[in-house]
């Protein structure tokens, strides 16, 4: 019975990680097509008024632009990322809200990956205009925020697993 439970468990696991996944990726390539079908390279179109922009940026570098030229290697590691957080998650008995962002995370590196694929250069085109801050795009702000949250949610686990094992502290 405990056998069934765990790959009934590894299935659900994997079941959320590739639809959040792929939830994420349409979500992102969805947006960059728009943009890219309403602005031209460097056209500024106001959204929120003092707070954000559209700017529709070709970024052949990472985050912030830094590593300009470096596509392949992104790319790269962009797919280890991914079979990494995948089997992360398909083999480690972890809660859904560990999937989730670890899920996010992929799904926007993908996102940036099939960019750079297809087109040699990240879409970018959110611009925060009551800060100076690097134009970026909804996969970013996924890889960001799942990072974040996979962190709080890793922290959480763990100290609730500490305190089921009595403080010991491993598995």
């Amino acid at each position: 019975m405990v056998a069934t439970s765990k790959v009934s468990a590894r299935g659900t696991r994997a079941i959320v990680f590739w639809v959040a996944a792929c939830l994420v990726l349409v979500l992102d390539q969805t947006t960059k097509l728009a943009v890219r079908s309403v602005l031209r390279v460097g056209e500024r179109q106001t959204l929120i008024p003092g707070v954000l922009d559209l700017l529709y940026v070709k970024n052949d570098g990472a985050a912030f632009s830094l590593g300009r030229g470096a596509g392949p290697l992104f790319v790269l590691i962009a797919a280890a990322v991914v079979c990494v957080a995948f089997a992360y998650v398909w083999r480690e008995d972890i809660p859904l809200s560990l999937v989730l962002p670890i899920a996010c995370v992929a799904g926007g590196g993908v996102g940036n990956m099939v960019d750079r694929l297809c087109a040699g250069y990240v879409t970018d085109f959110l611009a925060t205009s009551f800060v100076d801050f690097p134009v970026f795009n909804v996969a970013d702000i996924f890889v960001t925020c799942g990072i974040v949250c996979a962190l709080i949610a890793y922290n959480v686990w763990e100290s609730r697993r500490e305190r089921a094992n009595g403080g010991a502290g491993g598995r």
